[in-house]
């Protein structure tokens, strides 16, 4: 991560000024108090007003090792990655290229989402859904960078993904040795997941609440922690359970649980990742998985859009 005292070359995070470390609050609620849990929050939505949470943790390395060059990353129509790259694209004067999912959207008129990375200067390029899977393949990525007339561009990953964010989102384990016994985040590549655990102490455990189904991230995570520190760091662990159907997915019981907690806690919930991770630890303090005396921190890596 870009220390704070940095200079502020073209492309550098350090002008985007990070409240870091982020705040870590407690949050009274009976009922984990009356399983023996104490919650905290670990408010990472609060790093950055355009850069929330996990974004920045795990851009704002790569922004740096872009070095002013067009960055170009990938995303479907509801992309937080797409939108954040392109606030840090305006923030910092980088040019940027969303490669969006689905090639049938290019001639319909743009969602808020998407509307709001075109605001931000974001040039956005669709493709079909079967060059989309294959966009990692050399010789796919190549003609996508053609295409998009940025073939020095600085690639960035689907979700923001690598070796940089990963070792970017170590901080926040670091942030939290000390202060709790397991660190939840939700996970969509688990990126956040692969830092976090390499970043808490000895005794401390991340549990990751993916929010796609599949189970398909435990070797993600893997190659992952593989690719940023040479091999496996830190204990962790996912709980498959609580996708509510997959991606982008929200079902009535969990908006009314969302909306309950934002009245408990005056916290705004995001439905997407924030909300099915709350309500994975409160299911699972219900269900005793968590002993008694036991503190939780749950990442916040994200506030409601728009």
């Amino acid at each position: 991560m870009t220390s704070p005292d940095a200079p502020d070359t073209p492309g550098s995070a350090a002008v985007l000024r990070p409240r870091l470390p982020s705040p870590l609050t407690e949050a009274a609620d009976k009922r984990f108090e009356r399983r023996g849990v104490r919650l905290l929050l670990k408010r990472d939505d609060l790093i950055h007003p355009a850069l929330v949470g996990n974004k920045w943790r795990k851009l704002a390395p790569n922004l740096t090792a872009s070095a002013g060059r067009t960055v170009l990353t990938f995303g479907g129509a509801y992309s937080n990655h797409l939108r954040a790259t392109a606030a840090a694209g305006r923030l910092l004067g980088l040019p940027t290229v969303g490669v969006v999912r689905g090639q049938e959207l290019a001639d319909r008129p743009l969602n808020p989402s998407l509307a709001r990375c075109a605001a931000d200067g974001m040039r956005l390029r669709f493709v079909d859904r079967a060059t989309y899977r294959r966009k990692t393949e050399p010789e796919v990525l190549a003609a996508l960078l053609r295409a998009a007339e940025v073939p020095e561009a600085y690639v960035v990953p689907e979700g923001g993904s690598n070796a940089l964010a990963v070792r970017g989102c170590r901080d926040l384990g670091a942030e939290l040795a000390g202060h709790a016994d397991v660190a939840a985040v939700a996970c969509g590549t688990g990126g956040t997941l692969a830092g976090l655990a390499a970043g808490l102490a000895p005794g401390q455990r991340a549990l990751g609440i993916p929010v796609l189904k599949g189970g398909f991230l435990d070797g993600g995570i893997r190659r992952l922690q593989e690719m940023a520190f040479g091999g496996p760091r830190g204990t962790w662990s996912l709980d498959d359970r609580f996708h509510g159907g997959g991606y982008a997915r929200v079902t009535p019981e969990l908006d009314a649980f969302a909306a309950d907690f934002e009245d408990r806690h005056g916290l705004p919930v995001e439905r997407l990742y924030v909300a099915k991770m709350l309500h994975a630890l409160l299911t699972l303090t219900e269900e005793g998985a968590f002993p008694h005396g036991t503190v939780l921190a749950a990442v916040i890596t994200g506030r409601p859009f728009p």
